[in-house]
């Protein structure tokens, strides 16, 4: 699933093209480098998002299929860290 894409499903972006703008101003990482909108995820990668004010790290633990409910997104990811920016 595409990186913008599964940020808006989890949650973690309030719309898609938010977190695909979020990809082109290099706020998104993924596995250390930085994301393009278009970059593939899988369970496992590591993500990091400096959005909202503050700096999320999280490990992706299974990708969703189809759409995913507002209370289930986090059991889509474990939450490392959150920082506040600044």
């Amino acid at each position: 699933m595409r990186i913008d894409l599964l940020l808006n499903k989890l949650c973690l972006a309030k719309t898609r093209s938010i977190a695909k703008n979020a990809c082109d101003k290099n706020l998104v990482w993924l596995n250390g480098k930085h994301a393009k909108a278009s970059h593939e995820v899988k369970a496992g990668d590591l993500i990091r998002l400096d959005l909202y004010g503050f700096s999320h790290e999280l490990e992706i633990v299974e990708v969703p299929v189809g759409n995913v409910a507002k209370k289930d997104c986090a059991n889509f990811y474990k939450l490392h860290s959150k920082t506040l920016i600044g």
